[in-house]
Formats: structure tokens, sequence, C-alpha cells
């Protein structure tokens, strides 16, 4: 064995005997001994003296690709994890293994997959423990009694001071941080692009409207900004599904999506129904936009009520309301302040701004309630409207 490896390094003097060997090896085809023996070792060194080292790391990554990383069992200590609203498999999985409950994304879709009623999981928060198996994993979000309830409706049509209320009686976060925390509405996530105008007016950066009605799963130890985007989140989310913003751009010329965002707020107020929705959004755009309303004002009574509210101040009804209510030259809601109100009046439901997004046509310029179902006659004219008026003092409602 020693001559042999010998002959590879030195070759001088070794009389006939080396030079035998020599001829032996070209023979037969042998010259590329030399290269072979050094793979040789290599392979050996990688395969029995590596095998503890970087050969193993590297086998272990191939493993990883072929077999789906998982741990086993129900887990350890408890850990809370929160699904967002809109969340696919795909979401959920990431969320899971950033929390440390699965070894891999990999580990829980597979287990969603498998398991039709995955599609039943719903936002929220959920109590899971670290280092479960995918299968554990989608099990516990399928017992409700792993889901924190902790929800609270925000009805439609509730103003940001009405919606402050409500989540600090549900919280018993005070009023007071969530005014703070709503006075940057671009903190909170509202794109800048949303407080555009067309007519020209100032834009006052407010929260109303944005805050969309819903009912809310609030995080465990959410705070007043926390709970305020996660509404802002669901309010992008709910336009960006109905394409709001593009179809007013393209449907509604010389209005913006702001500016729409308003009228849908009005509707909300005004509107007796849900069917009635979109023909009052079709008389604020009438009264506003088309210049046939003799003012060229709103003249609705829910933005002086809002005026009052806003200031602190009792709100009326349209009887109790008087002539300085209803004409305050120091009241940017004036209903007889020519062009649109500064800002939304409330916080408006889906249905509302589907109206103002694409409204009935016609040309009405009045409407009135004419029964206690909430149902309401549209006029194109004063005369047209009088007799409806008189239709309603018949039923009783005015």
């Amino acid at each position: 064995m020693m001559d042999d490896l010998d002959l590879g390094f030195d070759e001088q003097g070794r009389g006939d005997k080396g030079k035998h060997r020599r001829g032996l090896r070209k023979s037969s085809g042998r010259s590329g001994g030399r290269g072979k023996t050094a793979l040789a070792l290599v392979l050996a060194f990688l395969l029995l003296g590596g095998i503890g080292g970087g050969a193993y790391y590297g086998f272990d990554r191939i493993q990883n690709y072929l077999v789906t990383p998982d741990y086993d069992g129900t887990g350890t200590e408890e850990v809370t994890v929160e699904i967002k609203q809109g969340a696919l498999l795909a979401d959920m999985a990431v969320a899971l293994h950033d929390a440390g409950v699965v070894k891999s994304t990999k580990a829980f879709i597979e287990a969603a997959e498998e398991n039709s009623r995955s599609r039943n999981i719903q936002p929220g928060t959920y109590t899971l423990r670290l280092q479960m198996s995918g299968e554990n994993a989608l099990a516990a979000m399928l017992d409700p009694k792993n889901r924190v309830v902790n929800g609270v409706t925000i009805p439609e049509g509730r103003t940001a001071k009405q919606v402050y209320k409500l989540l600090s009686d549900h919280t018993e976060i005070p009023v007071e941080e969530f005014e703070a925390a709503a006075k940057d509405p671009l903190e909170l996530g509202v794109p800048d692009w949303w407080f555009k105008r067309e007519d020209g007016r100032k834009v006052d950066k407010s929260i109303e409207g944005f805050l969309y009605p819903d009912t809310y799963e609030i995080p465990p130890k959410a705070d007043a900004e926390a709970i305020l985007k996660l509404m802002v989140d669901n309010f992008l989310t709910v336009t960006g599904e109905m394409k709001f913003a593009d179809v007013v751009q393209t449907e509604r010329q010389g209005i913006s999506p702001y500016e729409a965002l308003i009228v849908a707020s009005l509707a909300q107020a005004e509107a007796g129904n849900k069917k009635d929705l979109g023909k009052v959004a079709r008389v604020a755009y009438n009264r506003v936009y088309k210049g046939n309303f003799p003012c060229g004002c709103l003249e609705m009574d829910v933005t002086v009520n809002y005026y009052l509210e806003r200031t602190g101040q009792e709100t009326k009804t349209s009887g109790q309301m008087t002539q300085s209510d209803l004409d305050n030259p120091k009241n940017p809601y004036n209903r007889k302040l020519r062009g649109m109100v500064p800002t939304p009046i409330n916080n408006p439901g889906r249905d509302a701004m589907q109206g103002a997004m694409d409204p009935p046509q016609g040309d009405w310029l009045f409407f009135v309630a004419i029964d206690k179902e909430g149902n309401s006659a549209f006029a194109e004219t004063y005369e047209q409207h009088l007799r409806n008026e008189a239709k309603a003092r018949e039923a009783g409602i005015i």
C-alpha cells in the first residue's frame, strides 16, 4: 500500500521495479487514478468524518423539502393569535407560524386543505398553544370555545362621537383616548388621496365616515388606536371590494369619492329604509351639483343636528329647530350653505355607500316620509312635494 502511494509522489531512483509499475498503469488505462483517489478521500471524509457537521446540516435541509416540518401533539403553553378580517388560509398559516404555534406554514395549510371545515374559520382572536401540530392547531381553531369572544356591534349611521361611547362602554377605555387617537386619520390608515374634493372646498381631515359599522372582535389588550385602525382597515377592505372609489370617479363626473362618502352619510341619516337610500343620495346630488335647486344647498336638518352634537349641544327634532338653528352663519354644516358640507355626518354602511356610488336615475329634489314604515315619497317639483307632505300629515307622520 505504501509503495503504491509513494509512486504517486516520487518516481525518481526506483529502478526497473518502478518503471515496470508505471508501464502497467499505462497499459491498463489507469492514468487518472490520482484524481479518483483524491475524490474517494474527499467523499470518505464527507461521509465519515463530516457526517456530524455540514453534511448532516445539508441532509437535514434536503429532508425538509421531502417531509413537512411539524410538531407532535397538542402543544405547550397558551398563546393568543389574531386572525384578521379577510385572511386567507395562507395568511392564517403565517400568523400561526410567527406566533410559534406551528412549526411551518405548510403543516397548517396541508391540514386545512384536508378538512373542508377549515373554510368556517372566522376572523378574531384565538387561544391556542405553542408548538402544536398543524392538525391540532386547525382542530383548536374550529372549536368555538377557543375563540375569544369580545365582540361589539357598531350600528350603521352612528357618528364618531357615538362610536367612541359604544367602544368605551365595551372596553372601559376612556372616550378621551378614542378622541385623541382619531385626531389624525392618516395615522389610523386612511390614505391621503381620500381627502380630495372636486368642488374646490377646503378639506377637513376628519375620521368621520371611515369607522365602518360592523361587529368587531376586540383583541385582548388593544388600545384605542388599535381599535380605530381595525375599523378603518375594514372600511378600506369593504370599499375596495365594492370598487367604490373607482366607480365614483368613472360614473359621477366632477364628484370625488370623498364627496360621495359624504352623500352616503346623508342618505344613511335621512332614508327611512334600505330601498330609499339610493333615491335620497340622488336628491343630494341633484340639489348640490345639478344647478336646478334654487339655493344650491342641501337643506337637510340632519346636518344641523350633526353640528349641534359636534359642538356639545342637544340635538333636536325638525319641529324643535328654530330659525337660528336652521340658518346659523357660524355653522359650517348650515342647511342653507351653498354646496356640499365639509365632512360626512356619520359612518355609513355598505348599502348607503352602494346607493351613493350608483344611485337610480331621477330628477327628484324633494322627499318626505309618508308612513310609519319609513317609506318616503319623492318629488321633482315643490308643488308635488306639498301634496306628499299632505299625505304625511294625514298619516300622522308630520
